[in-house]
């Protein structure tokens, strides 16, 4: 019986270079720990594979303690397969890598390295392994050759899809090359693809798993496994942190405290939740002041929490250029950016940077008073 998980890039040992090193940690711990996730997953569902397409790995030189613990993970339950695609960040090109990978695999650990059929329980499946980072070609033109006739045929491939108004599916958005329609060209069941993080379905028979585990804000929703049988395709929840983006729009009057309290996930989330704040709008220069404090007051509770308040437009009330100062470089500094702030012959984005640059000096300048 056809049962198996289809997943794809967990990037292993990704840096995540824009964090704090802590959180750095975590992150890549997260990604490590996707593996026995998943494995618990394929035991919970009876499934006997997992398929990953592609990007199990960041880079063609990750350090031999991500190989290595990576491999024992797999191996801890010698009973579930696992299946590894080469993809565009660990491809073909990186001899090494494979050649480690031959080397240190589990029995119960195949590497997709070329275009052979493997048997799995109920079916046959067909790698298209990435020969080079960009390997400039559609990897998966020959996935019509034959198999067994009573056994559904599976894709493993990795790469971008070009749908049919011609837009590019991809997570780089230069390397789509798949057509559509290869699943039913090929005569497959299933084609499983890899390289978009987050879980897509480009017709019934085409899907992307996206990444077990997120990590970046990019892919809205929780992160999944797809789940493969005769009967369909499942989601299955696979991550362990929360990648979350809210956006705040804001208007003139708004309590941007409140505002900003009611968007939060609560308490017991926080602590692995990675969380991205878009404030736009316009608003008074207390209402952006009170909402810089409300946001520095809740930050700690989070893995890590930022705030993005690049198209929001802070406005001066009657009076709040008196509460930086009344005279002096401080006040001749406020007026002057009121002043580009509200001048229509100015360029839009002058405007708004000299605007977020009053919000800051009010902000500075009433620190004490808050």
């Amino acid at each position: 019986m056809m049962r198996f998980l289809h997943s794809s890039d967990l990037h292993l040992g990704k840096p995540f270079a824009r964090f704090p090193e802590d959180v750095r940690g975590r992150l890549r711990q997260a990604r490590m720990e996707a593996i026995p996730r998943l494995a618990a997953l394929a035991r919970a569902h009876a499934a006997s594979h997992i398929l990953l397409a592609g990007d199990t790995f960041d880079s063609e030189t990750p350090a031999p303690a991500t190989l290595r613990q990576a491999l024992n993970a797999m191996a801890a339950d010698p009973a579930i397969g696992w299946v590894l695609l080469p993809g565009n960040h660990d491809s073909l090109a990186a001899g090494a890598l494979w050649d480690r990978l031959r080397t240190w695999a589990p029995p119960n650990v195949i590497l997709a390295m070329d275009t052979g059929p493997i048997a799995i329980p109920g079916a046959v499946v067909l790698p298209a392994p990435c020969t080079h980072r960009r390997p400039g070609r559609d990897l998966t033109a020959d996935l019509d050759r034959p198999t067994p006739a009573d056994l559904p045929r599976i894709g493993l491939a990795h790469g971008g899809i070009i749908d049919f108004s011609g837009a590019a599916t991809s997570e780089d958005g230069v390397s789509a090359v798949i057509p559509p329609d290869r699943a039913a060209r090929a005569g497959l069941a299933y084609l499983a693809l890899g390289d978009w993080h987050g879980r897509l379905s480009v017709g019934s028979a085409t899907w992307y798993s996206g990444t077990p585990e997120p990590d970046s804000f990019r892919h809205p929703g929780p992160a999944t496994a797809n789940l493969v049988s005769r009967d369909g395709v499942t989601p299955l929840p696979s991550g362990s942190l929360d990648w979350s983006r809210l956006v705040l729009d804001l208007a003139p009057g708004d309590d941007a405290p409140a505002r900003l309290a009611a968007l939060l996930p609560p308490l017991a989330a926080r602590a692995g939740t990675m969380l991205l704040v878009a404030a736009g709008g316009r608003i008074g220069l207390p209402g952006a002041a009170a909402l810089d404090r409300a946001f520095a007051a809740v930050a700690p509770d989070f893995l890590h929490a930022s705030l993005d308040n690049g198209a929001l437009f802070p406005e001066p009330g009657p009076g709040d250029l008196d509460l930086v100062d009344r005279a002096g470089a401080l006040r001749a500094a406020a007026d002057r950016l009121a002043a580009e702030a509200a001048d229509p012959a100015l360029a839009a984005e002058t405007r708004a940077t000299a605007a977020r640059a009053l919000g800051l000096l009010f902000a500075f300048a009433t620190a004490a008073d808050a």
